[in-house]
């Protein structure tokens, strides 16, 4: 089965308002180690509009929350929680890949009695992992990822290397909505290249980042003409490099 180019753009790209908090850590995230000085943040934070008397009432609310951590005199750094999220997205603007022969990863549930909250987590856990569900309880995608599945996740359920019987393509065109994914990253590459004020720029390559999480990942071969996923990280490491200029680094 051929799937289709992709070619459609949606007209709603996730574009998110700047607040303090979002360029904050926007800010940590993309810088490595994930730290900075009130100073250096202050002038990171001036082009998008915050102010010091604003940058520094939301450090001290997100401190008080539990998103940062002062490491020092005037330097925050982001909470442990934040350090995972920040894994994440790394991962996600450079997945370690390896040879698809054709194998399947296959995750299905064996935890029975969970709440609502506990199957909505592992859900969650399970997207993050670039996993998609087949039906209730089977999870599966092509085995091309370099990375082990979380030694927890024994508890809830048992995973199998697989080769389904369907053809390859056409059960990755089922799990995923590859069209949709890569209109919306045909729009943003679209969205970065008019724009030109700072704030503007920021707020799509946030909005990228956020997009990359839900990346697939699937071997070329199972993906759409004209896919866009390098095309994204590229266009987003372009940006970090352009950031990095003046003093550091930059995400979400």
């Amino acid at each position: 089965m051929r799937m289709n180019d992709v070619s459609a753009e949606p007209a709603d790209v996730g574009l998110r308002p700047l607040s303090a908090r979002s360029v904050v850590l926007s800010l940590l995230l993309g810088t490595h180690p994930p730290e900075l000085p009130v100073k250096d943040l202050i002038r990171f934070v001036e082009p998008f509009g915050v102010g010091g008397s604003a940058l520094r009432a939301a450090l001290s609310r997100m401190t008080a929350a539990g998103d940062l951590r002062r490491t020092g005199d005037a330097v925050y750094g982001l909470s442990d929680r934040l350090l995972v999220r920040q894994r994440r997205q790394d991962e996600a603007v450079r997945p370690r890949t390896r040879a698809w022969r054709g194998e399947w990863e296959m995750v299905v549930i064996t935890a029975t009695g969970r709440g609502p909250a506990a199957r909505a987590d592992l859900r969650t856990r399970l997207t993050s992992l670039r996993l998609a569900e087949l039906r209730e309880g089977i999870w599966l995608r092509p085995a091309n990822l370099a990375r082990p599945l979380p030694a927890d996740l024994a508890d809830t359920a048992q995973s199998y290397t697989a080769r389904p019987d369907r053809p390859a393509p056409a059960l990755a065109a089922d799990l995923w909505p590859l069209a949709t994914w890569a209109g919306t990253a045909r729009a943003l590459l679209n969205r970065a290249s008019a724009s030109r004020l700072p704030a503007d720029r920021f707020t799509v390559f946030a909005a990228a980042v956020r997009h990359l999480l839900t990346d697939p990942v699937l071997p070329p071969e199972l993906l759409p003409a004209g896919w866009p996923g390098d095309e994204l990280r590229a266009a987003y490491a372009g940006y970090l490099a352009e950031f990095r200029e003046p003093t550091g680094d930059t995400a979400d």
